[in-house]
């Protein structure tokens, strides 16, 4: 009977925790250069996630219970705290950014682990090297070349639903900056708004194309190169968060407080990780 009621007690917490770790998802994917994904990854969901968009039917009963509360959560922290975020970035964006950088840091050990539950090879490492070097390469790439205009037609805005479908399956890619560097993103979004057929329509074959597609072939090497998949995701974590690393501050007591702000996103990370590890149970997976 005790065993029982503390499984119970257990069971309530960790759904409380997804609902927090959602949260931090979506008030993450509010923050400029931070990205949900890469939140998804850091929590430990994105590889159910995946799963599920792969074959839905198969694999919803196995993880609903994990992506429930997880999308409780995304949706108070995209919805609830949109003004919050929006007033801390308008009062120290820095300093906010560097919380959301601890969070993630602070996720990495664990990640890892993770990656490593079936042993490590020599092809892991070269897979986080090889996707770490190319998102950053991409950045860059993004950062100094001059831009390029594009009009619209059909089959850019097919292309632009093919970017944010990529931007939903590779952690830390983001289709908003490509979409500005090709001069598509003001047009896009002006079709969203206005609910416009012409562009919306495209725009959703390119995301269910792209994700129908990606998310099966993310998943089926989940399923037969774990370890190499999951080393190539850490990459672009990695190489997602560098870039966002604050380097110049108003002076040293705001560099003294993104430290800190750091500091407490690592640690409150560290504390979700290790509280899942000891009272997740074994059929569930870690999030």
């Amino acid at each position: 009977m005790e065993q029982k009621k503390q499984n119970g007690v257990s069971a309530v917490f960790r759904f409380f925790l997804h609902i927090v770790q959602g949260v931090i998802i979506g008030a993450g994917a509010i923050l400029p250069g931070v990205s949900g994904g890469v939140l998804c990854v850091a929590f430990g969901i994105y590889e159910p996630m995946m799963a599920v968009l792969a074959r839905p039917l198969k694999n919803l009963p196995k993880y609903w219970r994990l992506l429930l509360p997880i999308g409780i959560g995304l949706a108070l922290g995209f919805v609830g705290l949109a003004k919050l975020i929006a007033n801390l970035l308008e009062q120290n964006s820095t300093i906010t950014i560097s919380l959301f950088i601890g969070l993630i840091i602070g996720t990495f050990p664990s990640l890892f682990r993770e990656g490593a539950k079936q042993g490590r090879t020599k092809g892991m490492w070269i897979s986080l090297a090889v996707s770490t070097a190319v998102l950053l390469a991409f950045f860059s790439i993004l950062k100094y070349s001059t831009q390029t205009t594009l009009t619209p037609s059909f089959g850019w805005y097919v292309f632009c639903g093919v970017l944010w479908g990529i931007s939903l399956i590779v952690p830390g890619m983001s289709s908003s900056s490509v979409l500005l560097f090709f001069g598509l993103y003001q047009p896009l979004s002006e079709g969203i708004a206005t609910l416009n057929f012409a562009v919306l329509l495209p725009f959703a074959i390119g995301i269910l194309g792209t994700v129908s597609l990606l998310a099966r072939l993310v998943s089926y090497l989940f399923e037969r190169h774990h370890g190499i998949a999951f080393y190539c995701v850490i990459g672009f974590v990695i190489a997602s968060t560098i870039p966002i690393i604050p380097l110049k501050f108003a002076g040293f007591g705001e560099a003294a407080l993104c430290v800190v702000a750091a500091g407490l996103g690592f640690f409150g990370a560290f504390l979700m990780d290790r509280w899942g590890e000891k009272n997740l149970p074994a059929e569930e997976p870690r999030g």
